[in-house]
């Protein structure tokens, strides 16, 4: 590689990784534990999955937000070789020429995002599942893919596993939020059976509070479920990409413990953890100690 190729692609991880520092609060305490390899590949992924979650969730007509995924979907097809100079692509492209990321997962994510651009909404948590996989499971998979491991095809599942219980969480926390925006992720059949509906009343909803505390608790005992499954991932990463899941994941588990015992919460504000608490939860994660 030329002096001018190096320092292209050296500028295209320095712009992914002040992406990921801006926008990637809670994933950002994971990430610093990787060394700088690692580090700067998950960036890219980061980076590249942040700009679609922007196509998404941004403000373009439906029809525009399509044709931007389509669009964005057809550039990751062109990588690893062709990065079209995009940096955050050039980055991206670079790291999967020497690591096996399985950059086809971002069609997945891109599935996801344009089901959430055409307000699909969940009849069974089996299609809930599906949503998860593609939108989190897919970052869980592509992680896998800079992380390396000894049993790809026993950890594939577990990373999947993984991302399904961090986008439960999401969906958890963001149950007010996502409501505004026009979006329900709750399965119907279990709106159905705990008897809510998340119509809105004010900022929160019309349901009657118990019915919603035990719809929220159904739902947060299924995420640690799935955390019980994704965290097995642990002994199968080296010691620092361990780390790196675990902070996560801790910070998320911790977070969705919060939900748990206080399930209105999330109708009163955004719950989240103080940044000492997410330090504190990253420096365990480091030394081998769950959080």
């Amino acid at each position: 590689m030329t002096a001018a190729a190096t320092s292209t692609v050296e500028a295209a991880y320095r712009r992914c990784e002040d992406i990921t520092r801006s926008r990637a609060a809670n994933f950002a305490y994971g990430i610093r534990l990787l060394p700088p390899a690692k580090r700067r590949a998950l960036s890219a992924i980061y980076a590249t999955a942040r700009r679609i979650d922007d196509i998404g969730d941004g403000g373009l007509p439906p029809d525009e937000k399509l044709d931007r995924l389509a669009e964005t979907r057809a550039a990751l097809h062109r990588l690893p070789a062709d990065g079209g100079g995009d940096p955050v692509l050039t980055a991206l492209g670079h790291a999967a020429a020497r690591m096996p990321i399985p950059l086809a997962a971002f069609d997945e994510l891109i599935d996801g995002c344009a089901a959430d651009v055409t307000g699909r909404r969940y009849a069974t948590f089996d299609e809930l599942v599906w949503y998860c996989r593609c939108v989190a499971g897919s970052i869980g998979r592509l992680s896998l893919g800079v992380f390396g491991t000894a049993e790809p095809a026993r950890a594939a599942p577990l990373a999947d596993a993984l991302g399904v219980a961090l986008q439960l969480t999401n969906i958890l926390r963001d149950l007010v939020e996502d409501r505004a925006d026009g979006r329900i992720y709750l399965p119907a059949e279990d709106l159905d059976r705990f008897g809510c509906t998340l119509e809105r009343r004010g900022a929160g909803f019309a349901d009657p509070p118990g019915r919603l505390s035990e719809l929220v608790r159904f739902e947060a005992a299924r995420a640690a479920r799935w955390y019980d499954t994704g965290l097995r991932l642990l002994p199968l990463l080296d010691r620092r990409s361990a780390a790196c899941t675990a902070a996560m994941a801790g910070i998320y588990r911790r977070l969705l413990a919060r939900i748990a015992s206080d399930p209105l919460a999330v109708t009163r504000s955004r719950v989240s953890l103080p940044g000492r608490e997410k330090a504190w939860v990253a420096a365990r994660a480091l030394v081998g100690r769950s959080a």
